[in-house]
């Protein structure tokens, strides 16, 4: 993988991140200023690349660690303006690479579940990652989590209840609300097996004073 700095990073779909140590310049990055989505886990970017087809007028940026999804990613994010794609670390990104107040929605789709009690400790989401993303989102800023694991779902929903930064909505398989948003691989795959899928919408609010 290229290095890139900050100044050539408008012009390639993929920001490699091994001499990233500030703030993303998303505008230099996008060639434009316009309301931001992150993809935490993009895969093969075909849910990334589905939902930037349908709102062009915003900016899309998808995060991922493994190269060969990244690889795939970047083929797709070629043929649309909008979509960038960012081969690092999640926590890192969100800690120290996005801007505060630069988010506007992120999608966190089916996580590595870590099913074993002895990895559990390795889940991404924890009070430290849920406070980054607080910081990083606008006001009124959404997390989407979806995961066929129950015990990880009612996990994040009690770890974002607790901090008390979001309004927290659960949309497993209600009647009356709809998640109106591309089905991802893991997605199809397990709605193919007839696995359940749990989904949280986490709103950010601001504190009470």
């Amino acid at each position: 993988m290229i290095d890139l700095s900050q100044a050539a990073l408008a012009d390639s779909r993929q920001i490699a991140s091994t001499l990233l140590s500030e703030r993303l310049d998303l505008e230099k990055i996008f060639g434009r200023n316009a309301p931001l989505q992150v993809d935490l886990g993009c895969g093969d970017g075909s849910f990334l690349y589905a939902l930037a087809q349908e709102m062009p007028a915003k900016n899309f940026l998808g995060v991922e660690r493994l190269a060969g999804r990244v690889s795939s990613s970047t083929c797709k994010a070629a043929k649309i303006d909008n979509v960038r794609i960012l081969r690092a670390e999640l926590a890192y990104t969100i800690r120290f690479l996005l801007p505060p107040e630069s988010v506007e929605t992120f999608y966190l789709l089916f996580p590595d579940p870590w099913p074993k009690r002895r990895h559990r400790r390795r889940r991404v989401v924890s009070r430290d990652f849920l406070n980054a993303i607080r910081h990083a989102l606008v006001p009124n800023g959404v997390l989407h989590v979806a995961t066929d694991q129950r015990d990880y779902f009612e996990q994040i929903r009690e770890r974002a209840m607790a901090t008390r930064d979001f309004a927290v909505v659960d949309l497993t398989d209600s009647p009356t609300q709809t998640v109106d948003l591309p089905r991802t691989t893991f997605e199809t795959r397990y709605r193919a097996e007839g696995a359940p899928i749990h989904r949280l919408e986490l709103r950010k609010i601001s504190p009470v004073t």
